[in-house]
């Protein structure tokens, strides 16, 4: 469950979304693992390749890798070599992420994924950031029914095949009571 299909045009995510578990949530709950998987996502990369693009240790990296791999966000492709010999193991990330709920739950001291937000901003430049904000005063119902749309064009859009060479984005959604 989970799994990227391989090929050109072919569904990014597969699977059902579902209550993560407690040992998925903790995987998830590191800003540095959520910027792995978000590296993985349309290129395999190396534990080499990925402490590189983080600016970060290659032994700390491979703690972060080993965690996605045991609990299925990462997966590992065929072994390679490297330009000088050494045994090269590439991963991809699964997009398992994607289909898990509550794997980023309210009421921890610090959000993984604001924090993965705001070190990815800071590398691009807040020149790069398009923002907005909007107050909005929903019912109950009405509350359910946003959360229900705008989350099923997320899954639509998230599961679309991805287009080779097309340009990366990423996006931050965060909602909280108005004060």
């Amino acid at each position: 469950m989970g799994e990227t299909e391989a090929g050109a045009g072919a569904r990014r995510f597969v699977g059902e979304r579902r209550p993560a578990t407690d040992a998925e949530a903790r995987a998830l709950a590191s800003a540095v693992r959520l910027r792995i998987l978000r590296l993985c996502l349309d290129e395999p990369l190396t534990n080499k390749e990925i402490a590189a693009r983080l600016g970060r240790n290659p032994a700390t990296v491979l703690h972060h890798v080993r965690t996605l791999v045991d609990n299925g966000f990462l997966a590992a492709e065929g072994e390679r070599r490297g330009a000088r010999g050494a045994r090269e193991v590439p991963y991809r990330a699964t997009g398992k992420s994607w289909l898990m709920d509550g794997a980023s739950a309210p009421g921890a001291a610090r959000d993984p994924l604001l924090a993965a937000f705001l070190e990815e901003v800071g590398l691009v430049g807040e020149a790069q950031l398009q923002s907005t904000r909007i107050g909005l005063r929903l019912g109950a119902a009405d509350l359910a029914e946003f959360r229900e749309r705008l989350y099923g064009l997320l899954d639509e859009y998230a599961t679309r095949p991805a287009h080779p060479g097309a340009e990366r984005w990423s996006l931050y959604l965060g909602m909280h009571p108005d004060v």
